[in-house]
């Protein structure tokens, strides 16, 4: 899957999540899925927690890349 495929799974909208960037359909933050990883949880256990699939975390990932070279 590319990037660009990746940020379409990620979904602003001011009706959903206090309009803070969540992974579509879902009530599930961006900033959430960084942080967990960044605690040191592992994708896999993510995954199972939350029941998502790869491609979620990946496009998580992909859109705090994005944000990061934002000037």
């Amino acid at each position: 899957m590319t990037r660009e495929e990746l940020l379409t799974r990620i979904s602003t909208d001011p009706n959903v999540c206090f309009g803070r960037p969540s992974l579509r359909g879902r009530r599930i933050w961006v900033s959430l899925i960084l942080d967990l990883l960044a605690g040191g949880m592992k994708p896999q256990e993510i995954m199972e927690e939350y029941d998502l699939a790869e491609d979620d975390i990946l496009a998580c990932i992909a859109y705090g890349a994005e944000r990061a070279r934002e000037r």
